[in-house]
């Protein structure tokens, strides 16, 4: 299992929220480039990083931020947030992204997902974000009419590299891993899961595994931030 540590970028800072709710953001690091290099040095081999600002205001926002982490570090980042138009994805690809997270997108228009899926083989995965199974967009602001199964489905053998499944109501709130909905969609689809929020302690990376699904990865946030994980167990924990 590969684990994601998470950087979630608002106004150039790396934050944590509650839920996804804006106004209930905790300043964790002022300089996300710093923060990346911290968790290279700990030896995790992927970043997660998310434009907040970017999610909500539909195109990248903190762009300065997101070109010093990747000026930071070597390992590989995938990006999410605000990516919505061909030309975006094509420019942070260009830029040094490994691998663009589409979201909104995904819901709003499928088509440019499955083109950019075949433009760049690999290196195009799909966030799914879900309160109560239902599938949020635009920052988690508003609720589709599609269950994540549902949306997962439609990017079956179109090329998706990877899906990230967002339980929105544990995010941020150190209440562990949605396991059950993460392992159900997981069996559901071919497409690799990589499971996010709620996270909060090496125990929820064992029982991700231990579920008996394909689950590929895992995102980490506050729990890290805060101590609660410590890198090398995790690490330990999940190339187990």
């Amino acid at each position: 299992m590969i684990l994601f540590p998470a950087i979630d970028l608002k106004d150039g800072r790396c934050v944590r929220l509650r839920q996804g709710d804006m106004a209930q953001a905790t300043i964790f690091n002022e300089d996300a480039a710093a923060q990346a290099a911290t968790f290279e040095a700990q030896g995790f081999e992927w970043l997660h990083v998310v434009d907040l600002n970017g999610a909500f205001a539909g195109h990248s926002v903190n762009a300065p931020a997101i070109r010093g982490i990747l000026d930071a570090i070597k390992m590989p980042v995938q990006l999410g947030g605000g990516i919505r138009d061909f030309a975006a994805i094509a420019s942070w690809l260009e830029a040094g992204v490994t691998r663009v997270i589409l979201g909104t997108v995904a819901v709003r228009d499928p088509a440019l997902v499955k083109q950019a899926a075949k433009s760049f083989p690999g290196r195009i995965a799909v966030g799914i974000d879900a309160r109560d199974g239902v599938v949020a967009v635009e920052g988690w602001a508003k609720a589709s009419s599609l269950s994540a199964t549902e949306l997962a489905r439609r990017f079956e053998d179109e090329g998706v590299a990877a899906i990230i499944f967002t339980d929105i109501a544990r995010d941020g709130m150190l209440q562990g891993v949605n396991v059950a909905a993460t392992a159900a969609l997981a069996c559901a689809v071919s497409i690799p899961i990589i499971a996010s929020g709620g996270v909060s302690g090496v125990e929820d990376i064992r029982q991700l595994i231990d579920s008996g699904a394909p689950i590929a990865g895992a995102v980490i946030g506050r729990a890290l931030y805060d101590g609660r994980i410590k890198p090398a167990e995790a690490l330990f924990a999940a190339r187990r």
